[in-house]
């Protein structure tokens, strides 16, 4: 690796441990010439997934699409931070896992509102609103309904 101080091509690794996120490797590494220290962060390189739009368009995976989503259901509601990212966690690790390279934008959108329901009831309802289209105050009533007979059982 490169050391981004001096250019030096040659460093050496000091420690090497999982990342936060459990997807990548931390690498402590120091420079023999300059003496100064880095880190750099290692990770599975994959083939690009496909998303398949509603209108047969594609597009190429967004986990931002997915987080910007899940913040605007969750908007003004009492759900941190750390919950939404790991929902966003998550989702990503269940479409990966899938191991297809090409995926409908349903199965993302059905994914997001599984791990919605757990996160927060109403920003549950607010991402259905606008993923189903619902069209009249009828289908918002099913949604509602779906959600309290769950929680009678």
């Amino acid at each position: 690796m490169k050391c981004p101080y001096c250019g030096n091509p040659d460093t050496k690794v000091i420690d090497s441990r999982p990342a936060e996120d459990g997807s990548s490797i931390r690498r402590r590494r120091a420079c023999d010439i300059c003496g100064k220290r880095f880190t750099t962060y290692e990770k599975i390189e994959t083939i690009p997934l496909i998303i398949i739009k509603k209108d047969n368009n594609r597009e190429q995976y967004s986990r931002q699409k997915i987080e910007n989503g899940i913040i605007r259901a969750c908007y003004k509601r009492p759900v941190p931070a750390e919950k939404i990212q790991q929902a966003v966690n998550n989702i990503e690790t269940k479409v990966f896992s899938l191991e297809e390279k090409e995926i409908p934008s349903s199965v993302v959108g059905e994914l997001v509102m599984d791990e919605l329901k757990d996160l927060d009831e109403v920003a549950y309802v607010r991402f259905a609103s606008v993923y189903r289209e619902f069209k009249d105050v009828n289908t918002f009533m099913d949604e509602l309904k779906k959600i309290l007979d769950k929680e009678e059982k």
